[in-house]
């Protein structure tokens, strides 16, 4: 590898790191999976919302009802069902699944 291609690679490695990370979510059993375009993020289903911080927007779960996913991605409020996808606050939006203990979402630019 050329010597000027690594730090290229390890700036856009840490990009990648650096798109994610977790707000007050995290505490509350969220986790979050990014790559340079996009991150997904899985919130436990309870009581309240979570909220994790990605791609320098926080991402908030707010209920789901029926199937329906009510988020709030970027101070933007957005309800879909699974496998639909909106843009929301500059950002592609997606609701991947729903089960009785969890929700999958992805947050792409």
């Amino acid at each position: 590898m050329p010597r000027r291609s690594l730090p290229l690679l390890l700036a856009a490695l840490g990009l990648a790191v650096a798109a994610c990370s977790g707000g007050d979510g995290e505490g509350q059993g969220s986790s979050t999976d990014c790559t340079l375009d996009g991150c997904t993020i899985t919130y436990p289903r309870g009581e309240g919302s979570a909220e994790v911080s990605v791609l320098g927007v926080e991402a908030r779960l707010t209920g789901v009802t029926d199937g329906t996913v009510d988020l709030e991605v970027a101070g933007q409020e957005v309800s879909l069902a699974v496998g639909t996808t909106a843009e929301v606050g500059g950002f592609t939006v997606g609701v991947d699944s729903v089960s009785e203990t969890e929700v999958v979402v992805s947050v792409r630019r």
